[in-house]
């Protein structure tokens, strides 16, 4: 007997790598004949990830898409209905970090970390609601991070956008439950994807010489994360997984924690610790600590 995840229309943003590719290939390898919509800026990669998915049985449309133009993620939401004439659940994947001192982040960059991780996902699932509220009901997933609950120096602008979002899903939890349709968050920690190295691509082509400003020595603990991370790093599949469990559970959590001891580092940061020592932490963790040190040496000279 088939899941019943198998006649689903499910529409994955960010699909092209990382969790939305893994959450893709997943779906297709567990579920046979599901039927995927991927979408992505990169039409090659997401090529490559529909291919295996195919190869499993999956049936698949590929959508290139710039989240960033609200227009686009509408049209999304449009091809997806006149191809397969049905979305039942949509997953919020893609977004990026915008890493860096909110004091240098120029205005531009911060309207790009909103327009993609805030707004793009907003259009599509403003475009997707009256459909599943028409079907009677519908399922969607808004991928989150530990830092849309606690913001972290240098990601400030990553974790207000993800603030937003989580904001946003609860709103929209509320709303939709008279029509059926469930609204959950996935919040990963650490995952070994290249989100690390596309933020730090981010944050040189947004900041003019980054070792040149007052936070140098935060730049270079940037340049580190990664292999500070990797030791507690989810692979994209853990997350995919836990990312399924929302979508497949009768009653879905409003929030999925999918990280090593997330639940308890939220608790401690949140509930626990004062918050000058959740400060202290975070300010060692991505360098502050040095950037102190270094000012307060050229004080002194």
């Amino acid at each position: 007997m088939s899941h019943p995840l198998a006649a689903k229309v499910v529409l994955i943003t960010g699909a092209s790598a990382g969790i939305g590719a893994a959450l893709a290939r997943v779906l297709s390898e567990r579920f046979h004949g599901v039927r995927l919509v991927l979408a992505a800026r990169n039409e090659a990669k997401l090529e490559a990830v529909a291919a295996h998915c195919r190869d499993v049985g999956a049936e698949v449309l590929t959508v290139a898409t710039d989240l960033a133009q609200p227009d686009q993620a509408i049209a999304l939401a449009a091809k997806t209905l006149h191809h397969f004439g049905q979305i039942d659940v949509l997953v919020n994947n893609a977004g990026y970090g915008q890493m860096g001192p909110l004091e240098l982040v120029p205005i531009d960059a911060c309207h790009r970390q909103f327009a993609v991780n805030l707004l793009g996902p907003l259009a599509l699932t403003q475009a997707v609601i009256p459909h599943m509220r028409d079907r009677g009901g519908g399922r969607i997933i808004n991928v989150s991070s530990i830092g849309g609950r606690l913001a972290f120096p240098i990601g400030g602008l990553y974790s207000a956008s993800k603030f937003a979002l989580e904001a946003v899903s609860d709103a929209l939890r509320m709303e939709l439950e008279p029509f059926n349709i469930q609204v959950s968050v996935v919040e990963p920690g650490p995952v070994s994807t290249d989100f690390i190295g596309v933020a730090g691509t981010h944050a040189k082509q947004a900041i003019a010489d980054p070792e040149t400003t007052p936070y140098s020595a935060a730049f270079k603990k940037l340049a580190q994360l990664e292999q500070q991370t990797s030791s507690n790093a989810w692979t994209s599949e853990q997350v995919a997984h836990v990312i399924i469990k929302a979508i497949a559970a009768d009653r879905p959590r409003p929030r999925y924690v999918a990280a090593t001891g997330g639940d308890f580092l939220l608790f401690m940061m949140r509930r626990v610790l004062p918050t000058w020592m959740v400060d202290r932490f975070w300010q060692r963790f991505y360098g502050i600590d040095l950037v102190a040190k270094e000012w307060r040496g050229k004080d002194k000279g």
